[in-house]
């Protein structure tokens, strides 16, 4: 149970939050990459830790990602004609550069020198994996960007679905961590069976284990902390494991275990402290789907299942779309794609959820290391101390896996996870036949 104190620590990362204010001294994936594509094409409104900003790509290619409102008289910049080198803002028609320069005032008499005086907010930007990373801390604290481990090359094959979800950013993060729930929310689509290891079909994944109730085994890491979740496999349970390695990579990634076909994460962005981008991944591997399967696979589709600004269509006032006569029929929740079924129980909770009015069990222990861990963090962060993630002894987030398999009972979980070398394939691990 959090007191008030704890669950404000936690959740909120508007201002000068701490929570946030840690968030601000990791680089933070703020869109995707997908969305300023086009070269002088639409602005883009981008919101994080409660930040207003808009994307764009100029003329030449270049990113940009700004401050929304226009230094002038603070009109939004998304309404601008994104044109030669330059954003210009419609009220006034002043044009502002990718690097903050006003090049252009045509408001302003001639011979006036004002424009030399003005320089907009900018934020630095990177391209990786899919994603524009920004950075929105204090510029003297800014480290160097770091490939992040779902895409720990630049090639990496990456699909995302991105899905922006009216509830605060821990307790998504709580569900992406939480393995056990994996065994009755999404039982319909991720199926038991006699198999040697986890897999995907076009349709559905299979876990080599019926067992719904984990025995928990946590390990705190410099860039916060893996987890392993073990159950009894469905052959050879009485000399192996089907172990489920999950990984938290402190603040925005939950590195979930894959299948043999392709790795699995997700990415948790607040965009204030009731709102959230929830990013799911597949990653890594010649069998990783691409973007457009990855979403239709999880019924994520913009234009179907989301509108054009990525809020989910099904929703908590028309119940999630749930399908009743489809739970009658042998579905478990009713609800199309493993992550509805989880925004549905996010959203169910409230904007914030109660965390006093809980009652945890046997479970929920990797839940209570994430409270613990990351209200440590931010008190810590809030004092002044060092930032989690981001002090010595670094592990390089290219080395960071998580894993799954079936493994003899006297196997170390922890040996399999933090472990990718160099010269390893991208392909999950593999997993011991039974």
């Amino acid at each position: 149970m959090l007191t008030d104190e704890e669950n404000d620590l936690l959740c909120r990362v508007e201002g000068d939050a701490p929570m946030g204010q840690l968030m601000r001294r990791h680089w933070v994936p703020a869109l995707l990459s997908e969305e300023v594509a086009e070269a002088d094409g639409k602005p883009v409104r981008v919101r994080a830790l409660g930040e207003n900003m808009v994307a764009f790509r100029d003329s030449d290619g270049r990113l940009g990602v700004m401050d929304e409102q226009c230094p002038h008289r603070r009109a939004s910049l998304v309404y601008g004609r994104n044109e030669e080198c330059g954003l210009r803002c419609l009220y006034h028609g002043w044009k502002i550069d990718v690097e903050g320069n006003v090049v252009e005032m045509p408001s302003e008499p001639s011979g006036s020198t004002l424009m030399q005086k003005v320089r907009h907010k900018t934020y630095p930007a990177r391209e990786w994996g899919g994603f524009v990373w920004v950075y929105l801390g204090a510029p003297e604290t800014m480290p160097e960007f770091e490939p992040p481990a779902f895409a720990p090359a630049r090639d990496t094959k990456v699909a995302i679905l991105k899905i922006k979800v009216p509830c605060n950013w821990a307790q998504i993060t709580e569900g992406q961590i939480d393995s056990a729930h994996s065994s009755t929310l999404h039982s319909s689509d991720m199926v038991p069976a006699r198999v040697s290891s986890a897999g995907a079909t076009s349709t559905n994944w299979l876990r080599p284990s019926t067992d719904k109730s984990p025995r928990l085994q946590i390990e705190r890491t410099p860039f916060g902390f893996h987890y392993a979740a073990i159950r009894r496999p469905i052959k050879n349970a009485a000399t192996h494991e089907y172990v489920r390695v999950t990984v938290y990579v402190a603040p925005f990634t939950s590195l979930i275990p894959p299948n043999t076909s392709y790795n699995v994460a997700s990415v948790i962005v607040p965009m204030d402290d009731q709102s959230t981008v929830f990013h799911f991944l597949a990653w890594g591997g010649a069998d990783c789907p691409d973007t457009e399967t990855w979403r239709k696979f999880n019924s994520a589709c913009p234009g179907i299942d989301l509108d054009d600004d990525y809020n989910c269509l099904r929703t908590l006032e028309n119940n999630f779309r749930q399908d009743r006569a489809a739970m009658r029929a042998g579905d478990f929740t009713g609800i199309k794609g493993i992550p509805n079924q989880d925004i549905a129980m996010w959203v169910s909770m409230g904007p914030i959820v109660d965390r006093s009015r809980e009652t945890l069990g046997a479970s929920d222990p990797a839940i209570v290391e994430f409270r613990r861990l990351m209200v440590e963090a931010a008190r810590n962060a809030g004092q002044g101390g060092p930032v989690i993630g981001t002090t010595e002894p670094r592990v390089p987030h290219t080395k960071i896996a998580s894993y799954q398999g079936i493994v003899e009972q006297s196997t170390d979980w922890r040996r399999l996870s933090v472990a990718r070398t160099e010269d390893t394939d991208l392909k999950p691990p593999a997993a011991q036949t039974s």
